[in-house]
């Protein structure tokens, strides 16, 4: 099977179970949700086209319960400083030497990243991609580090691609 159309049969299988999820499962909504499928899938693979990286099941499912678990300690610790001027505040840019070249991988890797309390990508510089903090005395390259490995665990290359 050629990559093109088992990426088109996995989005669209994804795409028809969150149309199932949202709406439920009648025969009445099943044409529209595989109408609505189908453009999804088509629109995925023409803005996201399949690349050399495929993502494993099992370890993105375990990174679930990191991505949430960021989320809220983020929220948590902004709140925290927003309400507690006793907490030091020292906000700065770090630069964070990604191994990810520049593009989808190094997107959603820096979307991740910015789950982390404090920190928000905001640009690129040679060395790599420029975070904002709030703290630059907290050990934020060493989160990024162990970031980026979470997500590395859960991409992997596709055969005939080195």
């Amino acid at each position: 099977m050629s990559p093109l159309f088992t990426a088109a049969l996995v989005r669209g299988a994804l795409f028809l179970l969150f149309w199932s999820a949202l709406i439920g499962i009648s025969w009445s909504s099943l044409a529209v949700g595989l109408v609505t499928t189908v453009g999804a899938t088509w629109t995925s693979l023409h803005l996201l086209p399949p690349g050399p990286q495929r993502v494993r099941l099992w370890p993105l499912v375990a990174l679930l319960p990191r991505f949430l678990w960021q989320s809220l300690l983020a929220g948590w610790d902004v709140a925290r400083r927003a309400f507690d001027p006793r907490l030091p505040l020292r906000p700065g840019f770090v630069v964070f030497p990604s191994a990810h070249a520049p593009g989808h991988l190094r997107n959603t890797f820096a979307t991740i990243a910015s789950l982390l309390p404090g920190t928000l990508p905001c640009g690129e510089s040679e060395g790599g991609i420029v975070f904002h903090c709030l703290d630059v005395g907290q050990p934020v390259v060493a989160q990024l580090a162990a970031e980026e490995a979470a997500l590395a665990r859960v991409l992997e290359r596709a055969p005939g691609h080195g």
